[in-house]
């Protein structure tokens, strides 16, 4: 009846072949990462038979067993799932949904955006030695609904101008997330950069430098920021250095002439991930700009095809091959968003509710002014093609008589239609020059005004994929230590958390026994009995109980662990 105080009670029972019993090995990781903290101090309690800490497990053995939205779980066995929780059953659809609705709708909807932004800081305290080098990009949410008008933008991986929303997301050297801004009306990288990825950074990354330590070293950084050449000015680079002492690296939009090739020498360092690699690299000091010139560290790699790949730098307490490290590892951020997309749907709508955008002082492009330059660009191709046909007409005349009546009635339509284009060009550029290009949101036509998708309940599920995909990336390499060949690592564990378990409850010894039964061949049993014994020494309890966790694998020839 939804009455229920202090919600279910946790209770184990024997029970025997449990589907996706295996996701059970990824609770020391998820607890590790974070998965239960700061519940309590921000969620509010939730009433009826599941707990706020039973929802937020729900949803990262979803995740996890990739079920990829709320609706895939009416075609999942409620009991089975139940039983990896003490549960008699999870909740339906409907009920979930509710439940999401509640946990996102608290605090003016400022709750997920809350605990996200207090993990982000317990990652990045976590490890200080990755949350000093820091991955910028920005990933595009394409919204195909009709409730809302969102505004096109480029999308590079479709190349084409779709309806979306971008995120511009932070991870570290390894490619794992530390939070993402949400930007509905977009001005840009380096805006979005300014105005709200650094003010985050600066408040939370560790072990940044005093001022008294910046005055004494003149070369000194807080941390360094690395993107592409979207992120490409001189002056961004200038204020970022001058203003906040905060070191950026990218690809040099703008390179002058090649070097000479005995400038290069092999260079061999190792990747954030731990690879060996060997490049050919030349560095020089560089004055990059125009009017707000700054003087830059330029980094050029040769490639064996002979092209010269640039790179810039404001890191002048680094050496030229770290820049060159962590730029070129740049590419794990991609991989990133590639995987998420395809394993956690990191892309998908959590709800269908649209919301006003908040008081915003971002100018918005005006509408008038972007079908005009529509009217414009395809006025100024037909113009194009006719003076060049025109043009054509006129280096070839016909010398025969016979041919000269013809030769005239082509040129004479063409000079009329040039004329009368011209004339359209010059009135919309007129137009143009009166018709501002960017408009504040409050002198937004009314008409052309668009809502936001609202972003709660995404920021809560995306909050709980992140920590699952932090836990599958901790423990996918615990697993590369025993295989032969680590690409096969996540494959791995994708068929551990779908496969079958034994859950044998200890109520004397206050332990509960999960029995992984035997993968497909001998290799995959090694690994991840290599995989159990690190988790068993973790010594973790159940959340919300004393049961201490323990992993046992099936003997596949005898049936006995």
């Amino acid at each position: 009846m939804g009455k229920l105080p202090g919600g279910a009670s946790t209770k184990f029972e024997s029970c025997r072949d449990v589907s996706c019993g295996g996701v059970l090995c990824a609770l020391p990781a998820l607890i590790e990462n974070g998965l239960f903290r700061h519940l309590k101090n921000v969620f509010p309690t939730l009433t009826g038979y599941d707990t706020t800490l039973h929802v937020i497990l729900l949803l990262a053995c979803m995740a996890l067993c990739r079920i990829r939205a709320v609706e895939r779980l009416q075609y999942e066995s409620p009991g089975e799932l139940g039983r990896l929780m003490g549960l008699d059953r999870v909740p339906e659809v409907r009920c979930l949904r509710q439940k999401l609705g509640q946990l996102s709708s608290s605090q003016d909807d400022n709750a997920p955006d809350i605990r996200a932004a207090l993990l982000s800081k317990d990652w990045m305290d976590d490890r200080p030695e990755l949350a000093g080098t820091l991955d910028v990009d920005g990933h595009v949410r394409l919204y195909h609904g009709s409730k809302t008008e969102l505004p096109r933008r480029y999308v590079s991986r479709q190349r084409l101008c779709l309806r979306g929303t971008t995120d511009y997301w932070v991870n570290d050297a390894l490619g794992q997330p530390f939070f993402s801004v949400e930007r509905p009306i977009d001005q840009g990288m380096l805006e979005a950069i300014e105005n709200d990825v650094v003010p985050h950074l600066l408040r939370h990354v560790p072990n940044q430098p005093t001022r008294e330590q910046l005055d004494a070293d003149r070369y000194r950084s807080r941390f360094l920021m690395i993107f592409d050449r979207e992120g490409y000015s001189p002056a961004f680079f200038r204020r970022m250095w001058e203003e906040h002492r905060i070191a950026c690296v990218t690809c040099h939009k703008f390179p002058k002439e090649d070097w000479p090739t005995w400038e290069f020498c092999d260079v061999t360092g190792t990747m954030p991930n731990g690879e060996t690699v060997t490049m050919k690299l030349a560095e020089r000091g560089s004055l990059i700009g125009a009017r707000d010139s700054i003087w830059m560290r330029e980094v050029r790699r040769l490639t064996a095809s002979g092209h010269q790949t640039s790179l810039i730098s404001t890191a002048y307490d680094r050496e030229g091959l770290q820049d060159a490290l962590a730029l070129f590892s740049r590419w794990c951020q991609e991989n990133f968003f590639r995987y998420m997309m395809e394993h956690f749907a990191i892309d998908a709508l959590s709800e269908y509710r649209t919301e006003e955008i908040p008081d915003t002082n971002r100018p918005v492009v005006n509408p008038a002014r972007r079908n005009l330059d529509r009217q414009a660009r395809s006025v100024k191709g037909k113009l194009t093609q006719r003076q060049s046909r025109f043009a054509a007409l006129t280096l070839h005349p016909q010398a025969d008589e016979t041919k000269m009546a013809k030769w005239e009635q082509q040129k004479t339509p063409l000079q009329e239609e040039i004329e009368q284009l011209e004339h359209d060009m010059d009135s919309l550029k007129e137009q143009m020059s009166s018709t501002p290009k960017h408009l504040a949101w409050d002198e937004f036509p009314e008409h052309a005004k668009f809502e936001r998708l609202a972003p709660s309940r995404k920021r809560l599920t995306d909050t709980v994929k992140l920590v699952a995909c932090r836990a599958e990336t901790a423990m996918s390499d615990l697993l590369r230590e025993s295989l032969r060949r680590a690409d096969d690592s996540r494959s791995l564990l994708r068929d551990l958390f779908r496969s079958d378990a034994d859950i044998i409850p200890d109520s004397a010894n206050r332990e509960l026994a999960v029995r992984i039964h035997a993968l497909a061949n001998p290799r995959s049993n090694r690994a991840i009995q290599h995989l159990l014994d690190h988790l068993n020494a973790t010594d973790s309890t159940f959340p919300g109980t004393d049961f201490r966790l323990r992993y046992t694998l099936d003997d596949p020839e005898t049936g006995v662990t």
